[in-house]
């Protein structure tokens, strides 16, 4: 199962199932915020968007 999160140069976000709950919740640790009139992400500067597969 992939999972993904973001980081940004001094924190980093929890894990979660699905790219759209990562972005929802990226506001939290500074990584960047939801643009509500197009629903579209934006990432602050420095913001890495990480995902790795947790099936083993």
């Amino acid at each position: 199962m992939t999972r993904y999160r973001f980081r940004t140069p001094h924190r980093a976000g929890k894990w979660y199932t699905d790219l759209k709950q990562a972005q929802a919740f990226a506001c939290r640790i500074g990584a960047g915020f939801l643009d509500r009139l197009t629903g579209r992400f934006i990432a602050y500067p420095g913001t890495e968007l990480e995902s790795r597969d947790f099936s083993a």
